[in-house]
């Protein structure tokens, strides 16, 4: 899963963003409101974070352009003011959740799951799965049959998104976008070389085979040929 976090406290930002990427999301992170919004529409993000005080524009406007021009991303709203008056004004700038400074790690990563979860209904838990492949988002263990299937991070969140986006065919550019953040500069095969590398690891000794190839196109992840 993909986040922006839009924090101008360095230290808060860096620490924050440090946890999110063990956690195994990939995360992008700005300090300034105009640097959010040009974040926002440059990618799909999965969420964001964004605190209300912020340098130029402040998270409020930031917020009223994202859904004034139809973006519908969940955002979690981060603040150090708690009157009921704050959180009223944010929620109804089109915020879907609202955290208070200082809050705790472990209270945020439940704010951003419970967040994913409404933003993809069709998740009633935290797993993901198809046929007889099993993911668990929280314990970030991979089972296919009755075997656990060791993954790198990469692989993690690779198969994470062809899991998402099960039978549909995503584009190396599309996957490329939702692996990696802003940083990345790989070559133009590096998708098909984590895809090669994830195949190995799901489909041999397995049938159905799910990962499959679309020629000039990209890969789907699908139950069948």
């Amino acid at each position: 899963m993909k986040l922006l976090l839009v924090e101008d406290e360095p230290e808060l930002q860096e620490i924050t963003v440090k946890h999110l990427k063990a956690d195994g999301y990939v995360v992008d992170a700005c300090g300034d409101g105009l640097s959010a919004v040009d974040f926002a529409f440059a990618t799909v993000y999965d969420a964001i974070i964004l605190d209300i005080m912020l340098p130029g524009l402040d998270g409020l406007q930031v917020l009223r352009q994202l859904r004034g021009k139809g973006q519908a991303v969940p955002v979690l709203l981060l603040t150090a003011r708690d009157s009921i008056e704050d959180r009223v004004k944010g929620l109804d700038a089109g915020a879907d959740d609202y955290l208070v400074k200082p809050f705790s790690y472990a209270e945020l990563t439940a704010r951003i799951r419970a967040l994913l979860r409404r933003q993809s209904p069709e998740i009633k838990s935290d797993k993901l799965g198809l046929a007889d492949l099993e993911m668990d988002l929280n314990s970030r263990i991979v089972t296919r049959g009755n075997q656990t299937i060791s993954l790198t991070q990469r692989e993690f969140n690779l198969l994470e998104v062809l899991l998402r986006n099960q039978n549909i065919v995503l584009t190396r550019e599309k996957i490329e976008q939702q692996i990696y953040d802003f940083g990345f500069e790989g070559g133009s095969n590096v998708i098909d070389v984590y895809i090669r590398y994830l195949r190995k690891k799901i489909d041999p000794n397995h049938e159905p085979k799910l990962i499959h190839t679309m020629r000039g196109i990209g890969y789907v992840l699908r139950d069948g040929d």
